[in-house]
Formats: structure tokens, sequence, C-alpha cells
């Protein structure tokens, strides 16, 4: 069985998302996934997760961060991929 290289996932999270608990909680979701990375608030609102990991593991935070269970409220999720850096250890708020 061949391995698959990990890949990047960037997603712009629009909505009522900051000050509600939202980072914490997709950082526990990622962590749960087995990936690395980070959630960032950022200063329009909105918060930036960036994480590495396989990509059917992150195709499920994808799915995670659109359900409607996340804490706040997401109007929008924006995501790019990429092949991973291999520059990120953990998963941290930021």
């Amino acid at each position: 069985m061949t391995e698959t290289p990990p890949v990047r996932l960037t997603a712009w999270v629009h909505g009522y998302v900051q000050g509600v608990g939202f980072r914490w909680w997709t950082r526990a979701r990622a962590l749960e996934l087995g990936l690395i990375g980070y959630a960032s608030n950022q200063r329009d609102g909105r918060v930036l997760v960036v994480a590495e990991g396989e990509r059917t593991q992150l195709e499920k935070l994808l799915e995670l961060l659109r359900s409607g269970t996340t804490p706040g409220t997401v109007d929008l999720v924006v995501d790019s991929w990429d092949p991973a850096r291999g520059d990120l250890t953990g998963f941290v708020e930021r």
C-alpha cells in the first residue's frame, strides 16, 4: 500500500467566529484527526486555519468547519490546497 504525501489546507472562516471558543474547538477537532497546524484570529474578524496531514483527514476537518456545529456562526469557509511544507508542529491557537 502506497502512502499518500501530506497536503496543506488553508481555510478562511467567515462569520461570528472570534471570542466564542472557535479556535479551541478547531484545535480539538484537528488533534482528534491527527493533524498539525494552527487556528489564528485575523483583524477583520475571520479565523485562518492552516493544517497539514492526510487529505482525507483534512477533508473531514473542512467538513466539520462547515457543519454548523462549531461555536459561533460560520457563514462561509474559503479553502485552498497546497503540498505540505513540513514547517508545522502540533496544533496551536494563535
